[in-house]
């Protein structure tokens, strides 16, 4: 029921699910009682869908013995939760999860994705220091690259985006930060400074 619980475990699953590791389904079986009430979590706490969601279908992807991801993905598109978004971002985070099961929740948006190339392109933005546009810069790189399954087609005004909020990062020897930003940088088929790989891999 916490929401840091949520967080944590959905970013750790993530991870799991999109760097093709498979994990013993003895390991997975610590979430059993998680996932044996997702449904009644889910009606309780629609405003962590996305947590929610997320942690069901990369548990169900990993191989975890259960099919409820579909049945989920579907009631959420039937309340609408995703359209009470405010950000563009969580928008696409929401459409990309849904996907996975073949639903758009959000399919009269078209210009959404427009929108967030257009952010991601403004490179203004990432001269100056803001940590959460620069994390926003990153996951937007995630969702439009599927986490590195696909080539997100981004362009140079884009990589001078993700250069400056690396930069920045790097001063400020924000590591968290540098490693999504060098993450991002590989997912988009760019470049990745070896300065910044070599200091995370010693600060690691």
């Amino acid at each position: 029921d916490d929401v840091f619980w949520l967080k944590e475990n959905a970013e750790l699953l993530n991870v799991l699910e999109s760097t093709g590791m498979r994990p013993d389904p003895e390991a997975l079986s610590a979430y059993d009682g998680f996932y044996t009430e997702i449904e009644k979590r889910l009606e309780f706490f629609p405003q962590y869908y996305r947590f929610l969601l997320s942690i069901c279908l990369d548990l169900e992807d990993l191989g975890y013995d259960g099919n409820k991801g579909a049945a989920l993905v579907e009631w959420v598109a039937r309340q609408g939760v995703a359209q009470a978004e405010m950000s563009d971002l969580q928008r696409m985070e929401a459409r990309r999860l849904m996907m996975r099961r073949g639903v758009d929740p959000l399919a009269d948006d078209v210009g959404l994705e427009g929108r967030v190339r257009g952010f991601i392109q403004r490179s203004q933005t990432f001269a100056m220091p803001n940590k959460k546009a620069a994390y926003e810069l990153t996951h937007a790189v995630f969702y439009l690259s599927e986490y590195g399954r696909k080539d997100p087609k981004l362009n140079s005004d884009a990589r001078t985006s993700l250069e400056f909020a690396g930069l920045l990062a790097f001063l400020e020897q924000n590591a968290d930060l540098l490693a999504e930003v060098c993450i991002a940088l590989s997912y988009a088929g760019f470049e990745t400074p070896k300065t910044w790989q070599d200091w995370l891999e010693r600060h690691t």
